[in-house]
């Protein structure tokens, strides 16, 4: 199988496995295993792990916040959205191409839905859709096209209206520099190759966001239950990593969106090819459906759009967002690579794909 589906999930990296194993087989002592709530010397080393783990995922974040752990990206945005109303109650406001953790909390809230262009960017802020003293929620890498999104502007019009700004970074982490003016920032481990079933949410210094959780007072008293000292290891080495190859992860990237261009000339981007992540192309050709295009392609996993709404059959409310029309969402594939795609797999999937496009006479 090749795999180019990055944006769903990325490739566990060997150090944060190793990382994890300590946690999970025991410590040398039979002590690895240890709740990091407790206070004898095994649970105080299980949550010095967890602490290791919290500075190295902070170190790819702005500096004056506070990282709290969550199972996910999903729980960091509900939490964000949904307790962070009830503290910010003069409305909310975010972008019609949001995640739908993200959507769907905006729906739940009669949220404003700010537009995007056809190009898949926001439109320039409106201040009179941005809410007083409330909260708008703005991604910084859409997840399906790969646009980057002008998060430090919307901060400055949301803060002129005393609201707070909610970035859902998950895309972006570890692979693009964070911008600063977020309020609270949600990301996830399993994207930048560590474990899933963690995340985080970022809360600026001063912010006042409600507990998600209440029972044992664990993650600073603002989420009840016992922390796992391997899952937080595992997204520390990750965050780790991915500091350390910021700039090699980078052009391996660009390298192969280059690749990629040149291999598929006849498909349309859809989205703006600047500012873009360049692991993420969203592609369309008229004539192919993109359904049977993963059926006939079956040794390359790609997806049509998010990994979270594949199973729906509905169109990809980013694209329609976008202005693209139903035929062409369904003519649209998303194809994604990273630290660990060298470039002869993504020469032979992208071969294979348009080998699949022929079977539907599109040459």
């Amino acid at each position: 199988m090749i795999y180019l589906d990055y944006q769903a999930t990325t490739p566990l990296a060997p150090e944060a496995r190793a990382a994890m194993l300590r946690w999970l087989e025991g410590a040398g002592e039979g002590d690895g295993y240890a709740n990091p709530s407790s206070t004898h010397k095994a649970g105080r080393a299980a949550a010095a792990a967890v602490e290791v783990a919290r500075d190295q995922v902070a170190a790819l974040l702005p500096k004056g916040g506070r990282v709290f752990f969550t199972s996910g990206a999903t729980e960091a945005l509900n939490w964000a959205l949904l307790r962070g109303a009830e503290a910010m109650p003069g409305g909310v406001a975010g972008l019609s191409i949001e995640h739908a953790a993200s959507l769907q909390c905006l729906e739940r809230l009669s949220a404003n839905i700010l537009p995007v262009g056809a190009d898949g960017l926001a439109l320039p802020p409106d201040d009179a859709m941005i809410p007083e003293g409330g909260i708008v929620a703005v991604m910084l890498v859409n997840n399906e096209v790969g646009t980057i999104q002008p998060v430090a502007d919307f901060a400055a019009a949301t803060h002129r209206k005393n609201s707070l700004l909610l970035c859902d970074a998950v895309q972006g982490y570890g692979r693009v520099a964070i911008p600063e003016g977020a309020d609270l920032i949600a990301i996830s481990a399993h994207k930048i190759h560590g474990p899933k079933g963690i995340g985080a949410l970022w809360v600026r210094d001063g912010v006042d966001l409600p507990p998600l959780m209440f029972g044992g007072a664990q993650e600073q008293g603002m989420r009840s239950g016992t922390v796992s000292p391997a899952l937080c290891a595992g997204f520390g080495a990750a965050a780790a990593l991915a500091a350390e190859r910021f700039d090699a992860d980078a052009e391996h990237v660009e390298r192969l969106w280059s690749l990629a261009r040149d291999m598929l000339p006849e498909w349309t981007i859809n989205g703006a090819e600047n500012p873009r992540y360049h692991g993420n192309l969203n592609v369309r050709r008229e004539g192919v459906n993109g359904l049977r295009l993963m059926s006939d392609a079956r040794d390359v996993a790609f997806s049509l759009g998010s990994a979270c709404g594949s199973g729906s059959g509905k169109v990809s409310h980013v694209l329609r967002a976008m202005g693209v029309s139903e035929t062409d969402a369904r003519a649209s594939i998303r194809l994604g690579w990273g630290r660990y795609t060298n470039e002869q797999d993504l020469r032979d999937g992208l071969s294979a794909i348009r080998d699949a496009a022929r079977l539907q006479g599109v040459n």
